[in-house]
């Protein structure tokens, strides 16, 4: 069968060139034409535009950028009315996507699936109107979507299993380097548990979190080594702006390596706190905002979830303690820490949580299980054409 696939961020390339090798699996004539990555283009099939010509973020490059988006978006309409292909498989990037579903569900009869959700459960649930009207079938990676979907508006939807968890699995199933090996390739020290330090991948959210985190943490330096997970796009100079002065390493482009031989963490939102989760670490969230107590109102009034992490949103209670806002402080941040280091009641009752999360997530490979139902819901219809 003929699949035309849409990402529009590298998380969507990494997740949808694994989707690509399990459809193969399953339907050794699949053939692949798509808005994507470098990772697509390795899994086979004809690449139309790459996702960097399409990712535009923030008010004032979408604005100056306007003319290159809806271009795009046209180009992208008219390749796949031409190409006349069996299914639209979207992969979250919700405002180009929803797009083309809205535009394929009006002109076309092209079934259109989702593979993993936007997060409108977290902010533009208005958004559900266009789901419900537009995409034939949504394929979910986080549990608690069930709920959101089904429960409350009434859509269903097919939970697959968690990337994340398939990942976190796979690397600790085949990893046999010893702590010492760790330390004697990173020039760490061997006789000295780590804490370790996710401060995120983009240069502000280091920026804003880091120093606090480093200064925290170096109050527990006399019996652990602070270690950050560096990562691989930002240069050593730039996080030397922020570690100058304190005892501190970094190891670039080993977070798993480093998560398996930590004994705490101190990490921001977002996939870094599930991974943490996954490997057993007791952690900290902490994630500095601007206007804190603004922030802390919107939590309050506006948005829509009550945690930010996945661990606290997948558990649907508080398993990590999340520093955010009008609470994020270095006072704080190190009393949490402290809290959660080795001998401590807290650390049990964490990974007691953990294992209720990896628990609700299951044992199913994601995209293994999304390509066989997707197979299956195609299989013995003709290419539904323009």
């Amino acid at each position: 069968m003929k699949y035309y696939i849409i990402v529009g961020e590298a998380s969507g390339d990494l997740h949808a060139s694994r989707l690509m090798r399990s459809l193969r699996k399953v339907d050794s004539k699949a053939d692949f034409r798509f808005f994507g990555g470098d990772l697509m283009s390795e899994a086979g099939g004809t690449r139309v535009k790459h996702y960097r010509e399409l990712a535009y973020m923030g008010f004032v490059p979408v604005l100056l950028h306007l003319r290159t988006i809806f271009k795009n978006m046209t180009l992208c309409k008219q390749d796949i009315v031409e190409w006349k292909p069996d299914v639209v498989i979207l992969v979250d990037y919700p405002g180009f996507n929803l797009d083309i579903a809205k535009f394929l569900h009006a002109n076309t009869s092209i079934p259109v699936y989702y593979y993993i959700s936007p997060k409108i459960w977290a902010w533009k649930e208005y958004r559900i109107k266009n789901i419900k009207r537009d995409i034939s079938e949504m394929f979910s990676i986080l549990p608690f979507e069930v709920q959101f979907y089904e429960g409350k508006h009434h859509f269903p939807i097919h939970y697959v299993g968690n990337p994340t968890a398939d990942e976190v699995t796979e690397f600790m199933a085949s990893y046999t380097e010893t702590f010492e090996d760790f330390c004697s390739k990173n020039s760490l020290q061997a006789d000295k548990p780590v804490i370790a330090l996710l401060a995120g991948s983009r240069r502000q959210e280091i920026k804003d979190n880091l120093p606090a985190m480093l200064e925290a943490a170096s109050r527990y330096a006399d019996k652990y080594q602070l270690v950050v997970a560096g990562a691989p796009s930002i240069p050593h100079e730039y996080y030397s702006k922020f570690i100058s002065g304190h005892d501190v390493s970094i190891v670039y482009d080993q977070t798993y390596p480093l998560l398996a031989h930590s004994c705490a963490a101190l990490v921001t939102s977002g996939t870094a706190t599930l991974e943490t989760a996954l490997f057993g670490v007791p952690q900290v969230v902490c994630y500095e905002t601007p206007i804190p107590k603004v922030i802390a109102f919107l939590r309050k009034h506006l948005i829509k979830v009550r945690y930010i992490s996945l661990v606290n949103l997948i558990a649907d209670k508080s398993v990590v303690t999340e520093l955010v806002a009008d609470t994020f402080s270095v006072e704080n941040i190190a009393g949490e820490l402290g809290r959660l280091l080795p001998g401590e009641p807290a650390r049990t009752a964490m990974l007691d949580g953990y294992a209720e999360v990896k628990k609700r997530l299951g044992k199913e490979n994601a995209p293994d299980n999304a390509a066989n139902i997707m197979v299956k819901l195609l299989s013995g219809k003709p290419g539904q054409q323009a």
